[in-house]
């Protein structure tokens, strides 16, 4: 894993928005367009070509697929593993939203009405089995096609984390729920594998476990520790056998336009987050939520040898940073943990799924572009 040893390096989260050609395939399928479908395969290629020559060319070092073969960025699995069943008619409720559905009970019901409806449940009902590598082995061609006609610092693919897979998921197979998170980060862990022996980086998304936070510290805060503990055991133990510095795991507060209230601390999840055998840690650092939360690691030291990937622009607000505030955030995390142990990157995604996208096209590029001037100045703040 590359680290910004003579300059700061920039990457993001991964997601970003689709272009209209992918939509129209989704929307034509209802859901995921088959592989087999020739002219879907020629579309992908063509517009991972582009958002990988884009990237490349804004100037962002650690560059990805856009996530463009994926449905989503964490119930995509669902269409990979076997032992789930679909279920519109059971609804499960949308915990990860904590207490911020009643505070702000007027602003959900126009928003996001499903707040208070609750998704469709997927229940396992069988062993869980990572069955379609044809996926992933896709996304690692079409991907690595695209690279091979650029000039990229260094590449990565993502993947979610046994706490964030199948987030609506109810457990009706397993004796226990440590069996059943087991069984999820066995299957995650081939995916893991596929994508390292493929030469990439294998960034871990979990969004679930910081939003869970305030659902069960409402309990107390002993539930949250053992239900997060659970799911960061499960996944060290998908992560077994990768190299730590060619993991980055990226851990954030959803990307939905919501108030945000019920956030976790970051300096509660800190003790979780790091004990993640990654090389690189992604936090959310940006927004008006989080953006105070460097302070943490004023307190808290980053072990040796890792990177930290604070977001220094962020997906939440349609405002493109200038790039000396993004300096500004920058130099802060610097003079802390050390220059060459900060890479900048983004708060989160800029599209949740195919046809979800946070901001406009021309709005997401262009904090790319601050991002990148924005490393340029605290570069030459921190190296001369």
């Amino acid at each position: 894993m590359k680290r910004s040893e003579d300059r700061i390096l920039t990457t993001h989260v991964g997601s970003l928005i689709r272009p209209a050609t992918l939509v129209d395939f989704t929307n034509e399928y209802l859901g995921k367009p088959p592989l087999e479908d020739k002219n879907f395969l020629a579309a992908l290629q063509t517009a991972t070509n582009e958002v990988v020559r884009k990237q490349v060319e804004a100037g962002i070092d650690i560059i990805n697929d856009g996530e463009f073969g994926k449905s989503s960025w964490a119930n995509y699995i669902l269409e990979r593993i076997s032992g789930f069943e679909n279920r519109p008619d059971q609804k499960a409720p949308i915990d990860w939203l904590g207490r911020d559905r009643e505070r702000f009970d007027e602003f959900f019901a126009i928003e996001m009405p499903m707040a208070g409806d609750g998704l469709p449940v997927d229940a396992c009902i069988g062993p869980i089995r990572y069955e379609d590598r044809n996926s992933v082995a896709t996304n690692i061609a079409v991907f690595k096609k695209a690279l091979a006609g650029v000039d990229a610092g260094e590449a990565f693919l993502t993947a979610v984390a046994p706490a964030s897979a199948a987030f609506t998921g109810v457990n009706e197979y397993y004796a226990s729920e440590q069996e059943y998170i087991y069984a999820l980060a066995d299957a995650l862990r081939e995916e893991y594998r596929l994508i390292h022996e493929a030469g990439l980086l294998v960034q871990v998304d979990d969004a679930v476990l910081a939003n869970m936070y305030d659902h069960f510290v409402q309990q107390s805060p002993e539930n949250y520790r053992r239900w997060a503990g659970l799911r960061i055991e499960a996944l060290n133990h998908a992560l077994s056998g990768i190299p730590e510095d060619r993991v980055r795991y990226h851990i954030c507060f959803g990307s939905w336009h919501v108030p945000h209230v019920a956030d976790a601390p970051l300096a509660e999840l800190v003790p979780l987050i790091l004990q993640v055998r990654a090389g690189a840690y992604s936090i959310e650092a940006a927004n008006p939520r989080h953006e105070h939360e460097w302070r943490v690691w004023q307190t808290v030291k980053l072990p040796e040898g890792r990177i930290l990937i604070p977001g220094v622009i962020t997906h939440h607000t349609t405002t493109v940073e200038h790039p000396q505030v993004v300096a500004d955030r920058i130099v802060r995390f610097a003079k802390i943990v050390g220059r060459e142990n900060v890479i900048a990157g983004t708060d989160c995604g800029f599209a949740q799924a195919q046809r979800i996208a946070r901001v406009h096209p021309q709005v997401m590029w262009a904090k790319f572009a601050a991002l990148v001037e924005g490393a340029r100045l605290a570069t030459e703040e921190l190296w001369h």
